[in-house]
């Protein structure tokens, strides 16, 4: 894996629009192989990371979370 891409989930924080992005472009940079690409690949490249980006999101805004299973006391279900 790129050790560049920030681990987003998980974060205290709410994840940025920015922070998805820079993780977006650094796994496309991986995948293509260039840092920049040519003007000629410059379209496609930068689709590619507004696709992964919107993964991103998808995938963040769908995971649950462990204590969201398990309740506050560590039980499964609901907190009653």
């Amino acid at each position: 894996m790129c050790r560049s891409i920030k681990t987003l989930r998980g974060s205290a924080e709410p994840v940025s629009d920015a922070e998805i992005r820079a993780a977006a472009l650094q796994y496309v940079r991986k995948l293509s192989g260039y840092r920049t690409p040519a003007q000629r690949n410059a379209a496609v490249f930068d689709a590619a990371v507004d696709e992964v980006a919107a993964a991103t999101e998808r995938l963040l805004a769908g995971l649950v979370s462990r204590q969201a299973i398990h309740g506050p006391a560590g039980r499964r279900g609901p907190a009653k």
